[in-house]
């Protein structure tokens, strides 16, 4: 009896890797299967219809408006300064157009007239015999005091204009801005803490783009300033920019906003800005930060703040104070039914003992 035993939970030993392998295309095909179809459920989910084709999302992508040519980027030709949409940037524009570059002018002039008299009243054909004066105490009291009085002429206004760009109003929105090697990372604290990763755009033709990738058209801008993800904040609001870097000093610098501060690593900087025009505006690392110091353009849309709400929507954002979507009283969640183990193989011992 008990060699008849043996003899069976032999011959269940040799059986059992065939019949291991005869089960195995059924297990293997079983996760294709379920891969195969979750696509397929997963567009039944979100096209009721149940067509088949793509579904619509529940609100419209956000659209990025084109620039506008001369306004926010440089300008073949140009030389002035940008057009400032910001209050302290017209500001700052009138100051040095109009009483700067003029003051210079005006002392220009005055120096030129007074070396074209010297040289005409004191030359050798009229004064055959110099004069030996050392020193002429009004002249030299002129040009002491005129210089100072020059110099309080620009200082008043200067600080002025400096305590209208460092005294920071109430912040309707904050950005954080991260200098990287050789891009920029904008982070929103007060829109649930979302992150945008902006990167030049390299052109059309540019040998190292992969089939596929995104190149420049010129609705993203000019060459060397577009980007592939916008910096977006709402116009006619407060924003405070906390600049810092990850690795090397970088520059945060956006002309026609008359903005202009130092990435450091390790160190928290601040400015802010209150852009009354919407539109698109380019800018550009502005400290040598490496060998690709040239390819870090910053491209900022100055959008509504119903826009810019719905911008940070389609970021998977939050506005502040905005209430999270609830699910609708007696909505289920849907559950996916759990995968039934397979019954377990009863070992050749434990059929043998059975036999028994």
């Amino acid at each position: 009896m008990k060699l008849f035993g043996w003899a069976i939970a032999l011959a269940a030993i040799l059986a059992t890797p065939a019949a291991a392998q005869s089960a195995n295309p059924t297990n293997q095909a079983a996760p294709a299967a379920a891969t195969a179809a979750a696509p397929a459920g997963n567009a039944m989910a979100t096209d009721p219809g149940g067509t088949g084709g793509p579904a619509q999302a529940a609100t419209a992508p956000f659209q990025y408006e084109a620039p506008t040519t001369g306004i926010g980027e440089p300008v073949p030709g140009g030389w002035s300064t940008q057009e400032q949409v910001t209050e302290v940037g017209r500001e700052a524009a009138t100051f040095h157009n109009i009483w700067l570059l003029g003051l210079c002018a005006a002392i220009t002039a005055v120096v030129l007239i007074l070396l074209l008299y010297v040289m005409f009243r004191y030359r050798r054909g009229a004064n055959p015999t110099p004069s030996r004066t050392s020193h002429n105490t009004m002249i030299e009291v002129v040009w002491t005091v005129v210089p100072v009085l020059i110099l309080v002429a620009i200082a008043i206004p200067s600080i002025r204009l400096m305590r209208a760009q460092y005294a920071f109003p109430k912040a309707d929105l904050t950005v954080k801005v991260i200098g990287n090697q050789w891009y920029w990372t904008y982070q929103y604290p007060d829109n649930g803490g979302m992150e945008i990763v902006s990167n030049i755009l390299r052109e059309p033709g540019d040998p190292t783009l992969k089939p596929g990738d995104r190149f420049r058209t010129d609705a993203d801008g000019p060459p060397l300033l577009a980007v592939d993800d916008r910096m977006v904040i709402p116009a006619g609001k407060v924003v405070k920019f906390i600049v810092t870097s990850n690795d090397v000093i970088h520059s945060f610098a956006m002309p026609s906003f008359w903005l202009k501060i130092d990435a450091n690593p390790g160190q928290l900087n601040e400015t802010w800005a209150k852009v009354d025009r919407p539109g698109v505006y380019f800018g550009q690392c502005s400290e040598l930060c490496g060998a690709r110091h040239g390819y870090m353009p910053i491209v900022i849309e100055a959008v509504p703040p119903e826009k810019f709400a719905a911008w940070v929507a389609s970021k998977g954002g939050t506005m502040p104070g905005a209430t999270p979507a609830v699910a609708p009283a007696g909505a289920q969640p849907a559950v996916t039914p759990a995968a039934q183990p397979n019954p377990p193989t009863p070992s050749a011992a434990d059929r043998a003992t059975a036999n028994d």
